[in-house]
């Protein structure tokens, strides 16, 4: 049998199985927004719990609604805490270098080639990615596209829709 040479190796033991670690690129804006929110949800914790005993206090908490429900909303809280913690654990923060290239956290004006308006997006990690506050993922179609490049170039964004052309007005 034979292999073919990868970059990456992986050992299998019984013992730990296979152990890959991906580490996801952010924003030192996005670390930190994560970590308000886990300050938000963790100050909102001991509320939730006394609504939690207090519904538990009412009495048969099989037919018991706001028992269940309490339930459920703490459950929510604690997963999201436990989602956005292993979310910092993985971040990769990136820095941004003054070189005039498109990167992550960087500011970006684009003019799409069949639109006469411009458009300003901030270039993020894919758990800071929001197209409604101006955030596009650095992996998206167009955050692909655009990534390295110079104001004044042209790039073909490769979208599940088609092919459009956008050109970098200006890098900040």
């Amino acid at each position: 049998m034979k292999f073919k040479e990868f970059s990456l190796v992986i050992v299998i033991t019984k013992e730990k199985g296979i152990k890959m670690v991906y580490y996801q690129k952010m924003t030192p804006e996005g670390y930190k927004e994560i970590e308000e929110e886990i300050a938000r949800l963790k100050k909102d914790r001991p509320r939730r719990i006394k609504i939690l005993q207090e519904a538990r206090s009412m009495g048969d908490l099989s037919e018991n609604t706001e028992y269940t429900e309490a339930k459920r909303d703490l459950g929510h809280l604690q997963s999201r805490l436990r989602y956005l913690g292993k979310q910092l654990k993985y971040a990769e923060i990136v820095e941004t270098k003054d070189d005039g290239k498109v990167d992550l956290g960087k500011t970006v004006v684009l003019k799409f080639d069949d639109d006469e308006d411009s458009e300003e997006y901030k270039i993020v990690g894919r758990m800071e990615a929001d197209l409604a506050k101006g955030k596009i993922a650095f992996d998206s179609p167009l955050g692909q596209a655009i990534m390295k490049k110079k104001a004044g170039i042209t790039a073909t964004v490769e979208a599940p829709a088609g092919e459009y052309q956008v050109t970098i007005l200006e890098v900040k």
